[in-house]
């Protein structure tokens, strides 16, 4: 029995279907991936392979990268599984083009419509589904639920704010998390909460952070040689992962930076690689002397900062990088993954709005492996800091420790999803 405000919202999302493709349309046509609007609307651009699949909803970045390597992993166990990840993000597309492993599909998500959640089914006849972290769509839980379909939740986090909506409608999510055979949970305090709207504990587990079990991004070995040729012994620091208005505040630490270290250099890599020219043309404004990767601008003896406005190639940023600020910390965005710049021996700084990844920060700054700054000035003070003593070696150190002690995390979930996908069988 579905409560009525389930029933309200499908109602609505029906009504509002012509509204909501003319806005997916703009959206798409703007990014420039019109050619893939029917993905949206269920319509697949891509023939369903046989066998056995698994559909994994990923809306963004951060969740498409925590789950590549459990792919491999659910590969390598089951060599004739077929995997389609779905994501919600021009971006995200981009970077499943690269980074999936060999065999595995990606489609845009349908929109939550009636007609699109139907073509979706219809064709790619899902033998599990699987949601990522806390992108929930309604419809798609309940018509998966309906055509006797598994349904998981990993990497499961429920903020304060997120629990207390979801109390104000604990018909509704119970409805919807009774419907998940399964829900791992990055921490116990999230398994509490969803066991307090509803769900059975049998059906619920503390996993851990997948992100922490995530194979090293790749790196060009022979570009990484040749931006070391060109940095040489430079002082340098990474901004990883950037928002609107932190590029201001990591270049406020980076003048801070150069008071000591006049040669120093900055590589500064935007969450959004399209917003490259934007920043770019701010800090000029600003004064800086910047180059920029989408332009093949080269590292120059002026360059102070180097945007790194690029899509992939993170991996090499980290490898460069002797201190990484992991950013979207000193904005409301709550954080980022810290493991990638760990598994680099990088040292990492963050700021103090980590609600993400709380409890990662708040292990890995108990441990050493991290260190907080609280704005650009102690960002600044920290690079001084770091980059004049043995504290860095030993951040380095306790990060990459801290990085590769949960990498039985990713096979266990792929034990977990494996068994519950051999139980339709």
């Amino acid at each position: 029995m579905l409560p009525l405000p389930y029933h309200l919202y499908a109602a609505a999302t029906a009504v509002a279907a012509p509204l909501i493709r003319r806005g997916i349309r703009r959206k798409m046509a703007a990014a420039g991936d019109e050619a893939r609007l029917g993905e949206r609307f269920g319509q697949a651009s891509l023939a369903r392979p046989d066998g056995q699949l698994i559909w994994m909803h990923a809306v963004s970045v951060g969740e498409l990268l925590s789950i590549l390597g459990l792919i491999r992993s659910l590969q390598a166990h089951s060599p004739d599984l077929q995997v389609l990840v779905t994501t919600t993000t021009s971006t995200s597309a981009a970077l499943a083009a690269k980074r999936l492993p060999e065999g595995a599909l990606h489609q845009f998500s349908p929109l939550d419509t009636p007609g699109a959640v139907r073509r979706f089914f219809n064709h790619w006849k899902p033998d599990l589904a699987v949601f990522v972290e806390s992108e929930l769509w309604p419809r798609q839980i309940v018509e998966a639920h309906r055509r006797g379909i598994p349904l998981a939740l990993i990497q499961a986090r429920l903020s304060q704010k997120s629990l207390s909506r979801w109390k104000k409608f604990p018909s509704t999510a119970r409805a919807l998390l009774t419907r998940f055979s399964l829900v791992l949970c990055q921490v116990e305090s999230t398994r509490s909460a969803v066991i307090s709207l509803g769900l059975s504990p049998e059906r619920t587990q503390t996993s851990g952070d997948l992100k922490a079990s995530s194979d090293p991004l790749p790196v060009d070995a022979e570009e990484l040689a040749r931006l070391q040729a060109a940095i040489g012994d430079r002082p340098l620091w990474l901004a990883a992962s950037t928002h609107p208005g932190e590029e201001e505040q990591v270049a406020e630490a980076h003048g801070i930076f150069q008071e000591k270290f006049h040669d120093g250099l900055m590589i500064l890599a935007p969450r959004h690689p399209e917003r490259g020219d934007d920043i770019a043309h701010m800090l000029r404004n600003d004064g800086w002397d910047v180059a920029q990767r989408r332009h093949h601008d080269e590292i120059n003896a002026l360059t102070e900062i180097y945007v790194a406005d690029t899509l992939g190639e993170m991996g090499l940023w980290y490898a460069l990088a002797p201190v990484t600020f992991v950013a979207g910390s000193f904005s409301d965005v709550g954080g980022h993954n810290p493991y990638e710049a760990a598994h680099f021996d990088s040292a990492i700084l963050h700021g103090p709005k980590f609600a993400n990844a709380a409890l990662t920060y708040q292990d890995m700054d108990e441990a050493g492996a991290a260190l907080k700054v609280r704005d650009a000035d102690a960002l600044g003070a920290a690079l001084l800091d770091l980059s004049d003593s043995s504290r860095a070696e030993t951040l380095q150190k306790r990060a990459h420790e801290f990085a590769t002690s949960a990498r039985n995390i990713r096979d266990e979930i792929a034990h977990n999803l494996l068994m519950l996908l051999s139980k339709r069988i």
